[in-house]
């Protein structure tokens, strides 16, 4: 009860002692009711309790005063103060519970702040997390005086999906607190030179950003992104493991580029990702004309999407032909969209859109479909002729990217074998035990596996070997300048030789010209696709030059 006190609780315990002595006098006293006895014995009664209240305040008087102490710290600490030292009485009477007193409140106080570290800061780097980073530069921003720029720069690790994935997240984790280190190195850096301080933050995954709100002039923000290019162009040493790692940088200025950190931001962020475009490692300040080229990729993102409710996609065909007999034996399908304001546009320019903003899923499941379609009308009509088709790093990290593709072959009962799967040699060179496994089978099942682009990534022989593969497709630049250059040629007829020592045919892309194809017969080379043989052609033109031989079979 609010307001009682050890100290009045004893004084009513005394109060209580005399009352009881009291009565116990009157009925000790008989029949005796005059004056005189109960005089005597409201004497008694008093004595009583005054001897009661000081024994009771000899007892009591030093424990009351650190309970009453250890109530009003306790009150004091639920509105807050968690920082005062618990009152000296009460450690010299109530010991145990002096020292409950102040373990509790330190550990509250640890809580507290790392409540506070969690909300404020990144666990992994030690650095300002999004809302942190976003609360200190825009108050920077209001305080901004004077004419001096500030810059904010959005820095994206190039590399770190691969680290992740061959390393493990650990290994990730520990190079992200390594990249941090050395941004806080180019930060002490910039302070020493006298270019000012600078607030650091990591936004997601391996995002960060820098914001100086006072730099002598623009030219400061490109000399800065130097020195950030120059740190994290350096080796990282993760126990045995060596890493090369790059940032792609976007730069937008103060008050220039925007007068809001979500303007800043904005413009950081398109600039960084034309860096990414432009080939990585690369810093690049925002323009207008960056600005416009982000306005139309984000228009042609919400008109890839509106195309594939269109049915504004089409699909063209570019055979592989069998040099000796000349037949075509693969269809490379290949997507088109019939835009309606921009005319036909070609995948080069809308399938990196596609990619980036997930579309490509659903750009892919309609091509799948549309393939597996055809080439089951195809074998209706005598016509047995594979039809390949590019699978995107997009589509196969899609978990149920199988299923789907099986559930389409069911549909149009397609025949197996008259399916193709291109991937890219990057992507082959990466592929999980899961996905290799779905490969095998399918391939188990009759479908050809085909690795594309052969000779732009970085294989591993060994790994080569092993992938459930049955065809490999050379890429144009290993055969581009075999016409004049022995060394190309050394080159081309090495790496047909490895190819076809590992079992697999091996077809060349990008054949322009008949000598190329004579060199490459040579070589020992008989599948052939490129513009000198044939462009890709709408469905109806490719039957009637190259399905009517397999037709005509059929019918015989």
């Amino acid at each position: 009860m609010q307001g009682v006190t050890v100290k009045s609780r004893a004084a009513a315990f005394a109060a209580g002692a005399g009352a009881v002595v009291f009565i116990l006098s009157l009925l000790l006293g008989g029949d005796q009711g005059d004056v005189m006895s109960i005089g005597r014995s409201l004497i008694i009664a008093i004595l009583c309790g005054t001897l009661s209240w000081a024994s009771a305040q000899r007892t009591t008087a030093l424990t009351a005063t650190a309970i009453d102490a250890a109530t009003e710290r306790l009150l004091a600490a639920a509105h807050g103060d968690l920082q005062s030292h618990v009152p000296a009485p009460i450690g010299l009477e109530l010991p145990d519970l002096s020292v409950a007193m102040e373990s509790l409140f330190s550990q509250v106080r640890t809580n507290l702040d790392h409540v506070q570290t969690l909300a404020l800061f990144d666990q992994i780097t030690g650095l300002a997390n999004r809302t942190s980073f976003c609360r200190q530069v825009e108050r920077l921003l209001i305080e901004q005086e004077g004419e001096r720029p500030a810059a904010l720069f959005f820095i994206d690790l190039d590399g770190f999906k691969g680290v992740n994935d061959t390393l493990g997240h650990a290994a990730g984790d520990q190079l992200l607190a390594r990249v941090a280190g050395r941004l806080r190195e180019v930060v002490m850096a910039q302070v020493a030179n006298g270019t000012g301080d600078a607030v650091i933050g990591r936004l997601a995954g391996d995002e960060f950003t820098m914001f100086f709100p006072n730099l002598p002039d623009r030219d400061a923000a490109l000399r800065i992104a130097r020195a950030i290019q120059f740190a994290l162009g350096e080796r990282f040493d993760l126990g045995s493991q060596h890493v090369e790692l790059g940032a792609s940088i976007g730069i937008a200025c103060f008050p220039d580029h925007g007068d809001s950190l979500s303007a800043l931001l904005r413009a950081a962020d398109i600039a960084m990702y034309h860096a990414k475009h432009e080939g990585r490692g690369r810093a690049e300040m925002f323009t207008t004309e960056l600005a416009l080229e982000a306005s139309d990729r984000a228009e042609l993102e919400r008109d890839l999407l509106l195309a594939l409710e269109r049915e504004e996609f089409l699909l063209e065909f570019q055979p592989q032909i069998e040099i000796i007999s000349g037949r075509a034996v693969t269809a490379e399908a290949l997507v088109r969209w019939i835009h309606p304001e921009r005319d036909l546009i070609m995948p080069g320019f809308f399938v990196p859109v596609a990619e980036e903003s997930g579309v490509i899923v659903a750009l892919g499941d309609w091509v799948m479909d549309r393939v597996c379609e055809t080439a089951a009308r195809w074998h209706q009509q005598g016509v047995n002729q594979r039809i390949a088709i590019n699978i995107s790093t997009r589509e196969l990290g899609q978990g149920d990217f199988f299923l789907r593709l099986r559930h389409a072959m069911a549909t149009h009962r397609t025949p197996p074998s008259l399916l193709e799967l291109e991937i890219t040699e990057t992507l082959a060179m990466d592929l999980d035990t899961r996905i290799l496994e779905q490969l095998a089978a399918l391939r188990a099942d009759g479908v050809r596996i085909a690795i594309d682009d052969f000779g732009t990534g970085y294989s591993n022989l060994s790994r080569l070997k092993e992938l459930p593969v049955d065809i490999v497709k050379i890429d144009r630049s290993l055969v581009r300048d075999i016409a004049h250059s022995a060394e190309a040629r050394t080159i081309c007829s090495a790496v047909v030789g490895l190819i076809q020592g590992l079992g697999m045919e091996v077809v060349v892309e990008g054949v322009e010209s008949q000598d190329q194809m004579d060199l490459l017969r040579v070589i020992g080379c008989t599948l052939f696709q490129g513009f000198h043989l044939a462009r890709p052609t709408a469905e109806l033109d490719y039957l009637t030059r190259y399905g009517a031989q397999d037709a005509v079979r059929a019918r015989v």
